[in-house]
């Protein structure tokens, strides 16, 4: 009897220092035989038991949204009425796209180009002032050129110009072609519907002869849109050419130009890079048409000849005067008339 108690003894006192030791040491198992108690749960804790309903109603049950549901606008739909029934006002569809700003909209700082410009040489004087207006406004563009080198890897000058211009070459080959996924990789986004303007049903003959003067930068900026680390950079080049430029409309007529006749050129193309962009490239976006510069060709539409009229012979206007004279039906009338 003695030794039962003793044992029990043990056992409760093993029990107390499982259910208190630490976690590492609570899985000890206390190998007692012919052990028939339970475990008590509810032992002593560190907290007051008598206010354990006051503790239970600090937590809050929320009945957590089940997303099982594969059919969307059902399981919209219930949340929207499970929102109305708990007095929350539904939330509203997100219904904007996302904005992609890969081009600026118009040009800034246009270049106004000196007149007579590619008329003159530079020994006359009016050529030499030109010249001195030029280096005066090269400040601005020298800043912003040199703000292009940091973004443009291995740059130089005579690099850069020949890459505009097979630019600008390309742009006019894709646009006789008429396709506009070419055309949209050589073609700011802002310039395309201008390059497009009333391009339909017509035939386009372009060709690019050669260079009268080399290419020439003559502006530069570079400006911030939205953010200051956003920045978009604008190349003004000057090329002076020889083209050929021939316009069909869908009945084989020229409208404009030939494709015999050359023609010189002489173009302000701007073009446009967004230079914080690591994608960016150079394009199209716009060209200064000068107010000094002559006006554009009027297209004229050109007609076949009528063909003359054949003019009759002296025999069958002899024939058609008896026939004037004589009408058929009296002729019959004549003939029954006589006696035989």
């Amino acid at each position: 009897m003695m030794l039962q108690r003793y044992r029990n003894a043990i056992c409760i006192f093993g029990k107390y220092m499982q259910n208190n030791l630490p976690v590492m040491l609570g899985p000890i198992n206390y190998p007692v035989p012919n052990d028939s108690s339970q475990q008590v749960r509810n032992i002593k804790k560190h907290y007051n038991q008598k206010f354990r309903k006051e503790r239970g109603r600090k937590f809050i049950k929320i009945k957590l949204p089940t997303f099982d549901d594969n059919d969307d606008d059902e399981n919209n739909s219930r949340i929207r009425t499970k929102l109305k029934e708990a007095g929350i006002l539904p939330q509203r569809n997100w219904t904007e796209g996302p904005v992609l700003i890969s081009c600026t909209p118009t040009i800034f700082e246009s270049y106004v180009a000196p007149e007579g410009d590619g008329k003159f040489s530079p020994i006359s004087t009016t050529g030499a002032k030109q010249k001195f207006e030029f280096i005066e406004k090269k400040s601005k563009s020298f800043v912003a050129l040199r703000k292009i080198k940091t973004y443009e890897d291995n740059y130089s000058s005579d690099t850069f110009r020949e890459n505009l211009l097979n630019v600008y070459k390309k742009a006019h080959e894709a646009l006789c072609r008429k396709d506009q996924d070419e055309i949209l990789q050589y073609v700011t986004e802002s310039a395309y519907p201008l390059l497009m303007h009333n391009v339909e049903n017509k035939t386009i003959v372009w060709k690019f002869l050669e260079s009268l003067e080399p290419a020439r930068i003559v502006h530069a900026r570079v400006t911030s849109l939205v953010t200051k680390s956003n920045l978009f950079a604008q190349v003004t080049i000057r090329f002076h050419t020889q083209q050929l430029l021939c316009i069909y409309d869908r009945f084989g007529r020229v409208l404009l130009g030939s494709e015999t006749v050359r023609k010189d050129v002489l173009d302000y193309i701007v073009f446009e890079k967004h230079i914080s962009n690591v994608y960016g490239t150079w394009r199209v976006h716009g060209k200064i048409i000068p107010n000094w510069l002559k006006p554009k060709e009027i297209s004229t539409s050109t007609y076949i000849l009528p063909k003359e009229k054949e003019q009759p012979s002296s025999s069958d206007s002899a024939v058609e005067s008896v026939a004037q004279v004589v009408p058929p039906e009296t002729l019959d009338k004549q003939h029954t008339d006589v006696k035989p």
